[in-house]
């Protein structure tokens, strides 16, 4: 089965007032996780963003998650973004198949 990766946002930190604009995030706390159907990874990260005061500025309780995902790939730059993608990939891939195990001693089965 293929993997899949999907990018969630827990939690969102905002000046209450910023520029005179209302509830500015300035850092997003986010997860990737990447699942082959039956295994499950992720990982968790936070991201500071850019604040643009000329920038237009969008109402916090009219964001959605996909604008929000949008601004962390963007903060973390596409060599990051596909370098955590990657990570958590290869993180699956040892789940599944792990490169090293540790048996139990022969003598003491």
């Amino acid at each position: 089965m293929p993997i899949t990766h999907n990018w969630g946002v827990v939690q969102m930190d905002t000046y209450p007032k910023y520029e005179g604009r209302s509830d500015v995030v300035f850092t997003v706390h986010w997860t990737l996780d990447a699942t082959d159907g039956e295994h499950t990874v992720g990982v968790y990260g936070s991201v500071g963003l850019t604040l643009d005061p000329k920038a237009t500025h969008a109402p916090y309780a009219s964001l959605t998650q996909a604008q929000v995902i949008d601004w962390v790939h963007e903060a973390l730059g596409e060599e990051q973004v596909a370098a955590y993608e990657a990570s958590v990939a290869q993180q699956l891939k040892d789940q599944i198949a792990p490169p090293v195990v540790t048996p139990a001693l022969p003598w003491s089965e």
